[in-house]
């Protein structure tokens, strides 16, 4: 999918891949080696955005919008959550007894992240911050992406 645009085109694109990721995991056996590795990916992927939300789009929630600094602590807690669900399933394989339970909880936590994100912070940002600077947060946020990690630190 490609990456271009707007903090908020650029965010929701990453929604995107989450979401296929998602959908392969589904479309995967059961137990499979192939699940865990989508696992994999999809954690790449989330802390990858994570990190870019965090150094981007939540200091400038804080800066341009009323109520940011509430609303960027609320993300952050988001974020907490679903870093621990992805460390407990670095530490699981596909065929350990609670693999699948983890892995639908980590789609219910991102997918009302997500949700959050796109039907109100998103539509904040673009109603109260100049397209420059969501532009400009576009480039800062696909630069932070190449150099994140691509694994939950614990805690």
């Amino acid at each position: 999918m490609g990456h271009s645009g707007d903090v908020v085109a650029e965010l929701i694109a990453d929604h995107r891949e989450v979401a296929e990721l998602f959908t392969r995991f589904d479309q995967a056996p059961l137990g499979s080696e192939a699940r865990k590795r989508l696992v994999d990916a999809l954690t790449i992927e989330l802390v990858r955005h994570f990190v870019a939300e965090e150094t981007s789009l939540y200091p400038a929630m804080r800066k341009h919008l009323d109520g940011g600094h509430t609303l960027a602590d609320k993300e952050l807690a988001e974020h907490a959550r679903i870093k621990c669900l992805l460390n407990d399933l670095q530490q699981r394989g596909a065929l350990d007894e609670d693999f699948e339970y983890l892995v639908r909880r980590l789609r219910t936590e991102v997918t009302a992240h997500i949700d959050e994100e796109e039907n109100n912070l998103f539509l904040q940002m673009r109603s109260n911050v100049d397209a420059a600077v969501l532009l400009e947060l576009g480039d800062k946020i696909r630069r932070s992406k190449k150099t994140a990690p691509t694994r939950p630190h614990s805690g």
